[in-house]
């Protein structure tokens, strides 16, 4: 059996992890406690009918990715939905998304550590952020189309039945957080995400009026 620290013949570290030590570590890191008791409150509210729910988020979570993958493959980029955001609608969404984020993962530990009291909260203050990502990622992988098609640009990778299918996500999202909007259960924690939101956009369009500093090049002794 190898062990973690196993050597090569000429004495030097070799790599010891193997590709199912990956992946096992890879779940591992993926199933946390909110997993468990996120299911056991969504089980309990809704008995076998999760299912469902389950299903169309599973289905709403590959739309989404395969409106992003679209966009990496004709525009790579380092800075991921944020700064397709930034380029397809302004630089104020690229700056409220990147922080609506930020946010959300804040939101995500706290939920791996709570299972008590503050957990609803969280629970759906976070899945109201999500909706919001997913919602500016739809909005901007529809305005980098039309961006792409001006230019000519030949998409190797494409969103299924657009734009079709990416307003029905883009209807799909609007219509579940005004259901959670007007569900006397989750009114604060969307109407408090939702002024977070604006909030932010606010600051990111004070930010974006004001013009980029470039940096002058350094004197040469």
């Amino acid at each position: 059996m190898n062990s973690l620290t196993s050597k090569d013949p000429n004495g030097q570290l070799a790599q010891g992890f193997k590709p199912r030590h990956v992946t096992m570590l890879s779940i591992a890191g993926i199933i946390g406690a909110g997993l468990f008791v996120g299911s056991g409150h969504a089980i309990a509210a809704a008995g076998p009918a999760v299912m469902l729910a389950y299903f169309f988020s599973g289905l709403l979570v590959v739309l989404v990715m395969r409106m992003l993958g679209e966009m990496a493959v004709a525009n790579p980029d380092t800075g991921s939905f944020s700064t397709y955001a930034d380029q397809a609608i302004g630089r104020w969404a690229g700056f409220t998304i990147g922080w609506l984020y930020w946010w959300f993962w804040v939101l995500v530990i706290p939920i791996e550590a709570l299972a008590a009291g503050l957990f609803q909260f969280l629970l759906a203050s976070s899945g109201a952020i999500a909706l919001l990502v997913y919602l500016v990622i739809a909005v901007s992988q529809l305005r980098m189309r039309k961006l792409m098609q001006r230019r000519n640009v030949t998409l190797t990778f494409k969103m299924w039945l657009f734009p079709w299918l990416t307003w029905v996500v883009i209807a799909f999202i609007c219509a579940a957080l005004g259901v959670m909007l007007v569900t006397p259960e989750h009114r604060l924690e969307v109407s408090s995400t939702i002024g977070l939101a604006l909030l932010i956009s606010l600051v990111g369009v004070i930010t974006a009026r004001q013009p980029l500093r470039v940096q002058r090049p350094m004197p040469v002794v």
